[in-house]
């Protein structure tokens, strides 16, 4: 009775196979996406910075008119849509934390003075030493703002209580948009008299 038992719990070498088959073919739940981290928003600016700063530097390296064109193409969209996302979101943030008087109006005439040099060359094709010491003099002005931004304002407001992560996702945000919509139309030259005006 033992032989005749365990004969038929066995089971063929078929069935065994397409049991194997089942198993392994049957699907599996599949796990969702986990969405990116939150960057903190004096990271992702700073990101930005060292972009900008790539740029410039392949535009002094490169002797090709139509590379330039595309570099400095490039160059005033990153900080067009920086220096935007900045004045709409990380500068009135950082001004109300701080009790700021000083950095953020300063920080905000440094963009604007930026925007009339970019008035000067975007959209134009490079066509000799003048357009290069236009580039060049943005490029040094810019320099000089991000270094006062990541010595400065950026250290002052990681010790406020102020949400880096919540305002990183923020900018995020709205660079996202603002590339879904350059170039910007309000950026045009005269801007820094209007600035001027709006602070004094």
């Amino acid at each position: 009775m033992a032989t005749t038992a365990s004969r038929k719990t066995r089971q063929s070498p078929a069935k065994r196979a397409t049991s194997a088959v089942a198993s392994t073919s049957a699907p599996r739940a599949s796990r969702a996406p986990k969405a990116p981290a939150a960057q903190e928003a004096t990271a992702l600016l700073k990101a930005d910075h060292r972009r900008v700063a790539d740029l410039f530097d392949q535009y002094e390296k490169t002797r090709s008119t139509a590379k330039k064109k595309t570099l400095v193409d490039d160059i005033c969209k990153e900080l067009g849509i920086h220096a935007k996302a900045e004045e709409e979101i990380f500068y009135p943030a950082v001004k109300a934390a701080l009790k700021d008087k000083e950095l953020v109006p300063e920080a905000t005439v440094e963009h604007a003075t930026m925007k009339e040099l970019m008035a000067q060359v975007e959209g134009r094709m490079p066509d000799g030493e003048m357009f290069d010491a236009k580039i060049k003099v943005l490029s040094e002005y810019v320099k000089h703002h991000v270094k006062e931004e990541e010595t400065e304002m950026f250290p002052k407001a990681r010790k406020t209580r102020l949400d880096m992560k919540a305002l990183g996702a923020q900018i995020a945000a709205r660079k996202d948009e603002l590339k879904a919509s350059w170039p910007l139309s309000e950026d045009k030259p005269g801007l820094l008299s209007r600035v001027v005006e709006a602070i004094s």
